[in-house]
């Protein structure tokens, strides 16, 4: 069985094809950019809230810098100031033992002084 198509036919039947093809193919793309369009405003979201989570936890983090900056000062504050009492506070061995000595001969003289007023008194 055979059958006759005048070339006006084949072209409309190949022109018909074509733009069913042609129908299909758009839809097809249509939907792949629905689709993707989807899937970068779900990505964009997503990146916004990682956005203001890290924004956050650095905020956090530089908050925690500055805090321990100032205990650092405070502490570095209060050893200079524990240095600056110390000496007063703290007398060095070598510093005591020279003084001790001095006192000794101080006394030393008062005695040996005392020892020749009596000896001065025992003779009168």
């Amino acid at each position: 069985m055979t059958v006759p198509l005048d070339l006006w036919q084949l072209i409309t039947l190949l022109l018909a094809f074509f733009g069913a093809v042609f129908a299909f193919g758009k839809a097809l793309l249509a939907q792949f950019e629905s689709r993707l369009g989807e899937r970068f405003t779900a990505q964009e979201t997503l990146r916004s809230e990682a956005t203001a989570r890290w924004d956050m936890r650095f905020d956090e983090l530089q908050t925690a810098s500055a805090q321990e900056a100032q205990n650092f000062h405070r502490v570095e504050r209060d050893f200079l100031k524990f240095r600056a009492e110390l000496p007063r506070d703290y007398v060095r061995r070598e510093d005591h033992i020279r003084q001790e000595t001095v006192i000794n001969a101080k006394l030393d003289a008062l005695n040996a002084r005392f020892d020749l007023l009596l000896e001065r008194n025992k003779k009168d």
